[in-house]
């Protein structure tokens, strides 16, 4: 089953897929399968997002990829759930799963298939697997009693260690003593052959610090596992006993994690299915959450497959965890974000369409935070960025150079004189950092190297200044200068399309490239001749409209990312309005100086420095670390604006702001002329 019904960006999307069926290698990559008990949140659609970045990445590359994700059907959880909502199992999960892919459409998900764990294919594929397990490793499974805590919520067994004063280790929920029948997985015998696969495939634990956690557990002793419940919701159990009766079903994180298998067609006989499994399995990449990575994916997992004789999948990676405005996200705290509802409070905050707004998260949410680290997701940060790095920066890039070459040579691209100049040359340079960046899943980074290309494209605009060469009428140099700019764009839609796919779509529209673009490559990031002499661009229109309402202070300037993206009308603000006497001294600056200074986990601009008031210490956040490397700053006397509402940064509160000079980048810390001592007011 291929999903296409898309639009537009999954017409980019089926015609790279058609054109590639030839191609080196297959990619095949999966999200966690979902829980139905609810509907979807901003945390799973983070992982989503970051499987679709990964995917559209590699169909860049020429890969046969084949995109899976899905729900969780069989949990008893979801049973509850559903009784809870007066409705039969069946039609609850329905619902929900509908819901589920009603909230991917909406975020331009390029999955190629959606498995459900109540789908016929997948029960016969769960049934097939047990039985391949038995006939390949007669011991693995075999009949017993289970007798200890079972956590409903987590849908996971735990030994008297484990719990916590009564209460499941993960989630804090009371447990339940559970004792019945059931058969178990001998999971104790896979221990040395994990911890060697583990040695011989180092690419496998991703990233390599969540590694460690999972070679630690393993080392500590693992365990059998029961894999089976005494329900009538859930897949039968295939195997018979003659001292257990019927009513059991296949425990639903066995039963779930055979969905990457089902998904591509295991436990099927029809020819197209038999060869679907052999082309994709292994999987390339499992993306999960940290909280089901190391027991279940890098260790019960590859266990099952080893004893069912397949090969496990090449690379499991764990992602981190949003919290909100500091917080834990949680249902009882009523902060869970809706990923529908938050595009439409952007779409109507900001004016840019629907798809805009999803494009909005998309970018935020994998510019913000490393992935793999945990987040904290903040308003003031997302607006932040879209009015300085979205609006500010990159649609003032694109509506400025398509009308000047709608004003000053006629709306057609330039001839292309030769593939130098400084912009190009940045390309070639920056474009191996980016790709490399890409492969690991650095997408923070990726992000930030095509940041450097589109500011260094707004200061050349700016010191080439189009406008001047028409004026003076040198043809040649202005001719020159804007197929540079356009070739920039061209680039540009290439390296955004993973992550803002309508964006890119839309920047190729103005280009006048729709058609052109879907035989664009990654290769072709650093071909400059994509764009053929004489082409007609589109009609120049806002990518990002200015936020309507931009309120602008001293703690938005400091503690909006890396003390940035305030945008112009913030600029505006702070430089055109005139303040009085009384206003300036309402202002507490004073001198410190840095006793401590060190890189924050996870954000690549900020530093945690502490201060030295002369009365007091302060912790203070500064987004200087790529400029002011930390070890460079103990001794420094900066200066402090004292008297700033502290505001929580990345979990650290910040007593402060520290003052430098620049505009796109901190170019120069504040500081005196000779030496003072610390807490001396500037006046």
């Amino acid at each position: 089953m291929r999903v296409s019904n898309f639009g537009l960006h999954e017409m980019h999307h089926e015609l790279h897929h058609e054109k590639v069926m030839h191609v080196r290698r297959k990619f095949y990559i999966t999200t966690p399968i979902y829980y139905v008990n609810d509907v979807p949140h901003i945390g799973t659609a983070y992982c989503t997002i970051a499987a679709d970045i990964i995917a559209r990445y590699h169909r860049l590359l020429g890969d046969d990829v084949f995109f899976l994700t899905g729900t969780d059907e069989n949990a008893i959880k979801v049973a509850r759930a559903a009784q809870e909502h007066g409705k039969e199992t069946q039609e609850f999960v329905d619902e929900l799963a509908e819901r589920f892919q009603d909230v991917w459409r909406a975020y331009n998900i390029s999955y190629d298939d959606f498995i459900r764990t109540t789908q016929q294919r997948h029960k016969r594929a769960v049934v097939k697997f047990i039985e391949q397990v038995m006939r390949h490793s007669p011991d693995a499974i075999y009949p017993s009693y289970y007798e200890g805590w079972y956590c409903v919520f987590e849908e996971t067994f735990y030994s008297d260690e484990e719990v916590v004063d009564g209460k499941c280790p993960d989630c804090g929920r009371q447990v339940q003593w559970v004792r019945e029948p059931a058969f178990y997985f001998r999971l104790s015998a896979f221990s040395e052959r994990l911890l060697r696969f583990y040695e011989e495939h180092p690419e496998f634990l991703a990233p390599e610090f969540r590694g460690r956690e999972v070679i630690s557990f393993v080392r500590s002793g693992l365990k059998d596992v029961a894999i089976t419940r005494v329900s009538r919701w859930g897949i039968p159990f295939p195997i018979r006993h003659s001292e257990f009766e019927g009513g059991m079903v296949v425990y639903v994180w066995f039963d779930a994690l055979i969905n990457y298998l089902s998904g591509i067609g295991y436990g099927s006989d029809e020819p197209e299915d038999v060869e679907k499994f052999k082309r994709y399995w292994p999987a390339d990449l499992h993306l999960v959450g940290k909280d089901i990575y190391t027991r279940f994916h890098c260790t019960m997992w590859p266990a099952m497959l080893m004893a069912a004789g397949l090969e496990p999948p090449k690379c499991v990676f764990g992602h981190g965890f949003w919290n909100i405005e500091g917080e834990k996200m949680s249902k009882s705290r009523g902060n869970v974000i809706e990923p529908v509802s938050l595009a439409n409070e952007i779409a109507s905050r900001t004016g840019c369409t629907f798809d805009r707004a999803v494009d909005v998260i998309r970018y935020f949410l994998f510019r913000e935070v490393s992935f793999g680290l945990d987040g904290d997701f903040q308003r003031a940060s997302l607006y932040a960025r879209f009015n300085g790095d979205l609006a500010n920066d990159l649609g003032n890039l694109v509506q400025r150079v398509l009308t000047m070459v709608r004003r000053f040579v006629g709306g057609k691209v330039p001839p292309l004189r030769d593939e130098g100049g400084e912009l190009r040359g940045l390309i070639r340079e920056l474009a191996p950092a980016i790709t490399q960046a890409m492969d690991r899943y650095e997408f923070s980074h990726a992000l930030s190297q095509m940041w450097e290309i589109i500011r260094s494209s707004n200061r050349f605009v700016e010191r080439k200044a189009p406008w001047q060469l028409a004026k003076e009428g040198r043809t040649e140099d202005l001719q020159h200068a804007l197929r540079e700019l356009m070739d920039v764009l061209s680039s540009l839609a290439i390296m955004l399309f993973p992550f803002m796919p309508s964006t890119a779509l839309e920047i190729a529209r103005q280009l006048g490239a729709s058609q052109l673009f879907v035989n664009w490559r990654w290769e072709h990031i650093t071909q400059f001749d994509k764009l053929p002499e004489g082409l007609s661009i589109g009609e120049p229109q806002v990518l990002f409209p200015k936020e309507r309402a931009v309120q602008v202070s001293a703690s938005t300037i400091a503690h909006s990312e890396e003390g940035k993206g305030i945008g112009e009308e913030g600029e505006r603000a702070m430089g055109a309005q005139q303040i009085t006497i009384d206003e300036f001294n309402r202002l507490d600056l004073r001198v410190v100086r840095v006793i401590r200074a060190e890189r924050i986990q996870g954000a690549e601009k900020l530093l945690k420095l502490e201060v030295d008031m002369g009365t007091e210490k302060r912790t203070v956040v500064a987004g200087i670390a790529q400029e002011f490397p930390p070890e460079e700053l103990v001794g420094k006397t900066l200066v402090l604006v004292a008297n700033l509402a502290p505001a929580k940064i990345r979990g650290v509160v910040s007593q402060g702001m520290i003052l430098a000079a620049g505009e796109d980048k901190p170019l120069a810390l504040i500081t005196t002329d000779r030496e003072v001592p610390p807490g001396t007011r500037v006046r």
